[in-house]
């Protein structure tokens, strides 16, 4: 991130270009390691985990290989990819795995919320652009059901907004019905945050066979691929 500030490019481009590749070889020896580690290293090579990890590290191999060459420029942008390196975090915290599976019971009734929410912006974004006739910026429903989408969310951009006093009146409904709606995910996350608490805690191991983490604490077989813990 700092590399791509031009004043300290300028003055440390030289550090970060060796602090890059020292990080990207650690990275590689410890890739390498957890496919040898493991039984069965293509899954773990094709898991979510594996992938951004792969991710991590190509960006600094190809930019290495093909710099300089102006038919292949394009290959520089991947370099933009090493800020998936922030996702390896995950494997040191193992605070992340009590947030992730919070997250995961709660996806179900979030993705309903969500839906809901959304069914709810096409409604009222077609009755603005009924109510401002297509004037004032609502010049279609997609237009209209997007200024939805920013009140709702009680983001406001004010590029777009209603002039006539019905439509400022229903705008006055949506702002107020934005406030509700953002209490719902919140309080949906923070129920099952408060029952994954009171679960018991995590198997320290990681599976041997597909290096997946986070099983019960008296887990003996891996719940992903049934390997012996």
């Amino acid at each position: 991130m700092l590399d791509s500030v031009g004043a300290y490019q300028i003055k440390f481009g030289y550090t970060f270009f060796i602090l890059e590749w020292i990080f990207t070889v650690i990275f590689t020896i410890e890739y390498v390691l957890r496919l040898i580690c493991i039984r069965r290293p293509m899954s773990y090579v094709l898991s979510p985990l594996g992938i951004i990890d792969l991710m991590a590290l190509i960006p600094s191999y190809i930019s290495f290989m093909f710099a300089g060459s102006p038919s292949l420029l394009a290959f520089r942008a991947l370099r933009l990819l090493r800020v998936f390196r922030i996702f390896r975090l995950v494997h040191f915290l193992s605070e992340m795995r009590f947030l992730t599976s919070a997250l995961q019971a709660s996806v179900r009734k979030i993705s309903i919320f969500m839906f809901t929410v959304l069914v709810l912006a096409i409604v009222l974004g077609s009755v603005m652009y009924l109510v401002e006739a297509g004037e004032n910026g609502f010049s279609s429903i997609p237009e209209s059901i997007y200024w939805a989408i920013v009140t709702i969310t009680t983001v406001g951009y004010g590029d777009i907004s209603p002039n006539t006093p019905l439509g400022r009146f229903v705008a006055s409904i949506v702002m107020l019905l934005g406030y509700a709606i953002i209490a719902v995910p919140t309080g949906i996350v923070t129920t099952e945050m408060i029952l994954a608490s009171r679960h018991k805690g995590y198997h320290p191991e990681a599976c041997p066979n597909c290096a997946r983490e986070g099983h019960d604490e008296d887990a003996r077989f891996c719940k992903y691929c049934g390997e012996h813990l």
